[in-house]
């Protein structure tokens, strides 16, 4: 194994490196990362290999990463990775950049039904029969040097990944591989729409039962916490805490005694920000009702549940049909957004959540179903 490792650690290299890789028709990549107590995710390592060796890029020693940004949005190579979220996070934040084409492998497995979310050595596992060593993941990425257990393990992983991706291609249909790369396609613009710190309360847990007053309140909290906790390269929670959002907009305390009262209220934050919540909420409530946040929708009532089941039935017979995992047809939320857009009696329009194949194979059986309840009713 040691032969097939090769080290990067200084940007003349990178660039070399990087312009071979450019001609492939793909690269397998993986990050090493450390996110403890950070916002943003610290690059440790980063792994690529075309299938016969391993490239370590220590990024440490990397100032210029203009050439792997060119590699990672390069059309004609297609960029493997399983599971990829964090990894693009780490890619955004190093290179300003993210991976397309992007065929992720943990997606690939559902499309061929092998098992839905699966982890990366179950899939080695089963694709090539390989039993991997138990992961470093929990060990010092930014620990110099890096011990030999853990080079070895980041080396094993992509070169494995490269072979897991042969093994997936040549099962998959041309049809089901266009479907992998488009829902890559779909996690990198996820990726790409940065969560604008105004729209943050929408995501809040329970806001739909807040009055628009109370709403005015939660999304100047939850806005400062998004700044915040970028400013401070802190988790969210490290700022304020997901449970106290809610009742401090419902309550609207006025002074520091009734703010630490909060559920769940850390009481570092009523030392450091307390003033400042203070500040927000009273700012908040004073709006005039001009300027309040539309009432959110309530959640769909149960009976609607009935309707939900009927609809996700189709997605599985599809699924059955194409011999892909359920999971992967229609995600809940797209059909809560299809329910709420019409129900109880209609008519119903097709969230834009619903896109691409999906869409074309689904889209008009969906509209189906609920117009035949709706004459049913």
């Amino acid at each position: 194994m040691a032969n097939d490792i090769h080290w990067i650690r200084d940007d003349a290299s990178l660039a070399e490196h990087c312009a071979v890789w450019q001609a492939l028709p793909f690269v397998a990549l993986d990050t090493e990362f450390m996110r403890v107590d950070t916002f943003y995710p610290i690059a440790g390592l980063l792994q690529v290999s075309e299938g016969a060796r391993a490239y370590l890029i220590d990024p440490l020693c990397i100032g210029d990463w203009a050439p792997f940004a060119a590699l990672l949005q390069a059309p004609q190579v297609v960029k493997v990775l399983h599971s990829c979220s964090e990894d693009l996070e780490v890619f955004l934040r190093l290179t300003g950049s993210l991976p397309t084409p992007l065929f992720d492998t943990q997606l690939a497995a559902g499309y061929l039904n092998l098992g839905f979310s699966m982890g990366y050595s179950r899939l080695v596992q089963a694709l090539l029969g390989i039993e991997l060593p138990k992961g470093e993941t929990r060990s010092d990425w930014l620990q110099r040097p890096l011990s030999q257990t853990q080079v070895s393990y980041a080396a094993e992983d992509v070169l494995h990944l490269a072979e897991v991706y042969r093994a997936l291609t040549a099962r998959l249909s041309p049809e089901k591989y266009a479907w992998v790369l488009e829902d890559g396609a779909e996690l990198v613009a996820g990726l790409g729409r940065e969560v604008d710190p105004e729209q943050a309360w929408r995501e809040a847990k329970l806001a739909w039962k807040l009055s628009r007053q109370q709403l005015a309140v939660l999304r100047a909290l939850c806005a400062w916490r998004e700044r915040e906790a970028r400013a401070r390269n802190q988790p969210r929670n490290r700022i304020l805490r997901e449970h106290s959002l809610w009742p401090l907009a419902r309550t609207q305390p006025d002074n520091l005694v009734a703010l630490a009262r909060i559920e769940d209220m850390h009481p570092k934050t009523v030392r450091q920000d307390g003033e400042t919540l203070l500040a927000l909420i009273r700012e908040a409530a004073a709006l005039p009702p001009g300027e309040w946040p539309e009432a959110l929708p309530e959640p769909l009532p149960v009976e609607a549940s009935a309707l939900l089941k009927k609809l996700r039935a189709i997605g599985q017979r599809e699924g059955e049909r194409l011999a892909i995992v359920p999971e992967l047809m229609l995600r809940k939320k797209t059909l809560e957004a299809l329910l709420k857009s019409g129900y109880p009696s209609g008519p119903y329009q097709l969230p834009e959540s619903l896109r691409g194949w999906r869409r074309e194979l689904m889209g008009q059986a969906l509209l189906d179903c609920l117009a035949a309840e709706g004459e049913s009713a």
